[in-house]
């Protein structure tokens, strides 16, 4: 046999390669294959943990719905809704304010809108008042101003001791000036 390869080199050369080259593709294919096969099951130890998860939150799609409205109903009644324009719930704003401080015995010296304000996904609607009168009086209005709905927040105040006309007696109160600068949110969505 081996004589007849010295003899017919070429047609040795061709039969060798005509096997070799379909057996080089059957085993280019055959460890593609192999290849592919591993890293599916690579893919799928990384996917699983991320279905399981979905799988978790279609069971408690009703549970996650009705949590979310109650968190949006709750976001609700602590912002204004985007709806209103931000100058004319500025005005609102102050009027409501000056209401507040007048209602618990503050006198008002000075209020002013600030230009608004944006942050996140709410506009920051804020209002800086001077206002003067005793601490108690004072007391009363950042409790209003607590109780507003719409939440209202308290985001700077100073306060000093005012002047009183009169010398003070024993039963008068301190009297104080105060600035202090509100602010509400609106939803931009």
């Amino acid at each position: 046999m081996i004589s007849w390869f010295r003899q017919h080199r070429r047609v040795a050369v061709m039969i060798g390669l005509t096997l070799a080259v379909p057996l080089y593709f059957y085993l280019k294919t055959l460890f593609g294959l192999i290849g592919l096969g591993i890293e599916y099951r690579g893919e799928r130890h990384r996917l699983e943990p991320r279905l399981a998860r979905l799988e978790g939150l279609l069971l408690k799609e009703a549970e996650v719905a009705e949590q979310s409205g109650l968190a949006a109903e709750a976001l609700r009644a602590q912002v204004y809704a985007d709806g209103q324009d931000p100058s004319t719930l500025a005005a609102a704003v102050q009027a409501d304010v000056r209401q507040i401080f007048a209602g618990a015995g503050m006198s008002i010296s000075n209020s002013q809108v600030l230009p608004t304000r944006q942050v996140e996904n709410f506009d920051l609607v804020a209002v800086k008042l001077t206002v003067s009168g005793s601490l108690s009086s004072l007391d009363a209005a950042l409790i209003g101003v607590a109780a507003h709905q719409p939440r209202m927040l308290v985001e700077t105040i100073d306060a000093f001791p005012g002047r009183s006309s009169s010398r003070r007696g024993k039963d008068e109160e301190q009297l104080l000036t105060a600035v202090i600068q509100l602010l509400v949110l609106r939803a931009l969505r």
